[in-house]
């Protein structure tokens, strides 16, 4: 495919869709793909955490931690999927990571064959949630085994919770974050640090040769007393990214989330997993130029209910004219022409559909973000368009790196 090839399909995809993605915003049609269809499309792409642990182990605060998602969210998000499993997808609409939570570990009879098949079709992290205080992890430990025995090199985190159990009335979280320093955890209790030092025994001779991280943390209610009540979520989050290297907390988190408002946070996993959707929606070339519109209206109707604003025919043309579709698809053809050589393993020899589902991938996300940077602006009563082609030509670089780090916790 030559450059001028690349261009022209870049260019396409944005200018040569827009009037059926206001359309389908404005209109839905019958034809278009349901709800459940684009959960499915992303989900086809989204990592699975497998959280092991026993019940009150504090899985169910991890995935809070994590999504932000509140108690209700998540208790009332987990569906089953297996005979002891039960899978929560975040964002429900178009999920950018599964948690996998086994509920019949330590059951007479339980056997993890079920649950790991259904893990490794996808990524392959383990989290085993274990609370400081308990050395009794048989059934924690056994299942870990089992799966490291079919997959030695699926990497595991060891997440020991419930550390204020081991606390003296009235002590309260060591700050800095002492764990890693020899010196600092000398400090803590005693029967915290024996506790902590025997599971990592129990876990030091897994099979395999996967990465095996331990990372104590302490996630409580703001009336428990004991702040922060995400205690060590940045040392977890670190553990993630070290086990799974391709950056599977990327899909969750802005990279530029310090600076962002509390909807662009919360809009973020939205966007990244409806661009996910357009992007499986388009690996069928026929297909996608039905469904990639509709997913990106879609993905519009989201932002518009967390952003509380509704798009109508005016908002949607004063969208429109701020990204300025000729000179943003010139920007993401000029871009993607080198990037899509870093993108796609044999740049030039790859088929169609393959540059098709990438491009799909950043227009989608860089017309959200643009969309929500249009939002935040509505919601005030004035218009950026400079501020909203910014915010498109910025996601574009973004999206592909995205892109390459979903790529590679699939892989």
């Amino acid at each position: 495919m030559t450059d001028m090839d690349w261009r022209r399909t870049i260019q396409g995809t944005l200018a040569q869709s827009w009037e059926s993605v206001r359309d389908a915003v404005l209109a839905p049609k019958a034809a278009a793909p349901s709800d459940e269809k684009v959960a499915a499309l992303a989900s086809q792409a989204a990592p699975v955490i497998w959280l092991i642990g026993k019940v009150q182990s504090g899985k169910s605060s991890i995935v809070r931690a994590l999504t932000e998602a509140s108690a209700a969210e998540v208790g009332l998000g987990y569906k089953p999927c297996t005979r002891t499993a039960a899978i929560f997808d975040f964002p429900a609409e178009a999920p950018v990571i599964r948690f996998l939570d086994t509920r019949g570990l330590g059951e007479k009879g339980y056997d993890p064959a079920e649950d790991i098949a259904f893990h490794e079709a996808r990524a392959h992290l383990i989290v085993a949630v274990v609370k400081a205080l308990d050395p009794q992890q048989d059934a924690v430990l056994e299942t870990v085994k089992a799966a490291r025995k079919r997959h030695p090199e699926w990497p595991v985190v060891v997440a020991q919770t419930s550390l204020h159990e081991a606390y003296a009335p009235g002590e309260v979280h060591k700050r800095p974050y002492p764990f890693g320093d020899t010196e600092a955890e000398a400090k803590l209790p005693q029967a915290l640090t024996r506790s902590l030092a025997y599971q990592r025994l129990l876990f030091a001779h897994l099979p395999g040769n996967g990465t095996v991280i331990f990372v104590p943390i302490d996630f409580t209610q703001p009336g428990d007393g004991f702040g922060p009540v995400s205690y060590g979520l940045p040392a977890l989050i670190e553990a993630l990214e070290a086990a799974a290297p391709a950056g599977l907390v990327a899909l969750l988190r802005d990279a530029s989330a310090q600076n962002a408002d509390r909807l662009a946070k919360k809009a973020h996993p939205h966007i990244v997993g409806y661009a996910t959707a357009a992007a499986a929606a388009d690996a069928v070339p026929v297909a996608g130029a039905v469904a990639v519109p509709a997913v990106q209206s879609k993905m519009l109707h989201s932002l518009a209910l967390i952003y509380g604003v509704e798009w109508n025919r005016k908002s949607l043309g004063e969208f429109a004219a701020c990204l300025g579709v000729g000179a943003i698809s010139r920007l993401a053809a000029g871009f993607g022409l080198r990037e899509l050589a870093k993108l796609i393993p044999v740049y030039g020899q790859t088929a169609g559909a393959a540059a098709a589902a990438a491009t799909s991938f950043a227009t989608t996300f860089a017309i959200g973000k643009a969309a929500c940077y249009f939002l935040a602006q509505h919601r005030l009563g004035t218009t950026d368009a400079q501020g909203v082609a910014k915010a498109y030509s910025s996601a574009l670089s973004e999206a592909f790196r995205i892109r390459k780090a979903a790529e590679g916790t699939a892989s």
